[in-house]
């Protein structure tokens, strides 16, 4: 189905209020196909994932946006990482949790306690990163995704969210503050309209029949679909960085205790050992890398 897996962008002509969906179902199954989840946290970081894809394609960028729920209940942490990629121009996704190894049949929210929301942008195009946090306000991940929007950012912000274990979906209105708004109705009615919608339309329908169906009224203008696919940015190289910077005596030393040392990447699952030889290879002289490089 074309629908699945894109995310769409759309705007209502002549008002400033512009709209993302987002469909998931592959790329979802795919993120969490390693990891053991209690259903209320397969759902939480499903919805995660849609909020995070929404308000990527707000954004003007290439690069990571990052949201974290941050809990201090049995669960500790819920991190959703959504790239725009420059070189394929899709959307990619990743995802992971943190939690105490018995949840009880609690809600989300009563999960999380008192926690806080965090969002990072990093840019990679030369733009310049942020870093937002604010304390958890509103009792589901798009009320805490609203509030944060319209504390934090002050841009009126409207997101719902749906997820059924298998398939995660959302919808964003947004009103853009620098527009004049023309038809002074335009946002509390495209809002209501938007309410109507159900988590299985979300979860079911084509992008074209969501759309007729809650806005059959207004002049909507949709654009082309933008693909979303899974992708971990892990590899050897990178955690090779990492431990570079952890400096030579510490890597030789938990290597001496273990016998070889381990990193394991809670977003694919994947495991990066290294052994002696491993560790002596990390602490190369760069001039002998370059050295070694000018002779092949």
């Amino acid at each position: 189905m074309q629908y699945r897996d894109t995310l769409h962008r759309f705007n209502f002509e002549n008002t400033s209020i512009r709209g993302n969906t987002v469909h998931l179902h592959q790329s979802f199954i795919i993120a969490l196909q390693n990891q053991d989840y209690p259903d209320v946290l397969r759902n939480a970081l499903g919805e995660l994932m849609a909020a995070g894809l929404l308000l990527a394609a707000t954004l003007k960028m290439y690069g990571a946006l990052v949201l974290q729920i941050q809990g201090r209940g049995a669960l500790k942490l819920l991190v959703v990482e959504c790239c725009h990629q420059q070189e394929t121009g899709d959307m990619t996704l990743r995802a992971t949790a943190k939690f105490n190894e018995h949840i009880s049949d609690q809600t989300l929210m009563e999960l999380i306690g008192n926690g806080q929301f965090m969002i990072t942008l990093d840019p990679k195009n030369g733009g310049e990163g942020y870093q937002g946090i604010v304390p958890i306000e509103g009792g589901s991940v798009s009320e805490i995704l609203e509030n944060y929007m319209r504390r934090s950012e002050q841009i009126e912000t409207s997101i719902w969210l749906a997820c059924d274990g298998n398939s995660a979906a959302g919808m964003l209105l947004q009103k853009l503050p620098e527009r004049q708004e023309t038809d002074q109705d335009a946002w509390n009615r495209t809002n209501h309209l938007a309410s109507t919608v159900q988590n299985e339309e979300l979860l079911e329908l084509p992008v074209e029949s969501l759309l007729r169906r809650l806005f059959h009224e207004e002049d909507v203008r949709l654009y082309e679909g933008q693909a979303v696919r899974f992708h971990c940015s892990c590899s050897r190289d990178s955690v090779s960085n990492m431990l570079r910077m952890l400096g030579k005596e510490e890597i030789e030393s938990i290597i001496e205790e273990r016998g070889e040392l381990e990193v394991h990447c809670d977003f694919c699952n994947q495991h990066y050992r290294f052994d002696k030889i491993d560790s002596e290879q990390l602490f190369i002289t760069d001039v002998f890398v370059s050295a070694s490089h000018s002779r092949h």
